[in-house]
């Protein structure tokens, strides 16, 4: 009951984590005519879940796996800088990094634990997945719950970016995010099979064309606040 409970906690939106603030390249995405309606949200997110989806999945799973097991200290660190190697876009690490703040946060008052404090001390600003496996771990959920996690994460803040930033009907979205239920648990499942690698042996699934996205939106933000500052 009380991993159950974590599950439910973590991945609902009024956890305040920032997580379903982030649009996920929706917004650019829409910007530039590539999401037009439902159909075009639909396949922006079956490709996302299977690029950054599986990457954050990969990560929340191995973290939940190490912080069941009390690993050295160190381990933490190259988690980490493996996941900053795998997330080429340098506005992408920055959002993972801020939403993995602000899950900090959170967690501090909701499961306060030893490990919690041995990652942040490792890396004081984690990636959002790693925080996120970690606390699912201390609420003693497992490395498949956490993957499911942050597979749904993945596509439940950017379906919500499809409805709030850009006028979708909210039940043909969530239709969409309901369909990929088998999708998300063959995700969950795959990265709690890998969970146990060494960091650098994690897998590393990964999509250019959000990168690109994620580095168009965060320019076209700098230059609005440039804009705005002059």
């Amino acid at each position: 009951m009380r991993a159950g409970l974590a599950v439910l906690a973590l991945a609902d939106s009024r956890f305040p984590g920032g997580g379903h603030v982030h649009s996920g390249g929706v917004e650019e995405a829409a910007a530039r005519g590539l999401i037009t309606g439902v159909a075009d949200l639909r396949e922006f997110l079956h490709g996302r879940l299977r690029a950054a989806g599986a990457l954050q999945a990969v990560f929340a799973a191995a973290a939940a796996h190490a912080a069941a097991r009390r690993v050295p200290s160190g381990y933490w660190r190259e988690l980490d800088v493996e996941l900053d190697a795998r997330t080429p876009s340098p506005a992408q690490r920055e959002a993972s990094r801020a939403q993995g703040k602000g899950m900090i946060r959170a967690g501090r008052a909701a499961w306060p634990s030893p490990v919690l404090a041995e990652l942040v001390t490792a890396s004081p600003r984690p990636h959002h997945p790693i925080v996120l496996g970690v606390l699912a771990a201390t609420a003693g959920a497992g490395p498949q719950e956490a993957a499911l996690i942050a597979g749904y994460l993945a596509v439940s803040g950017p379906s919500s970016a499809g409805v709030r930033l850009h006028g979708m009907d909210p039940f043909a979205v969530n239709a969409v995010v309901a369909e990929m239920g088998d999708d998300l648990d063959r995700i969950a499942a795959e990265a709690a099979a890998t969970a146990g690698l060494d960091p650098a042996d994690l897998p590393a699934p990964g999509a250019p064309a959000l990168d690109l996205l994620a580095e168009s939106h965060d320019r076209h933000h700098r230059e609005e606040v440039r804009l705005f500052a002059s």
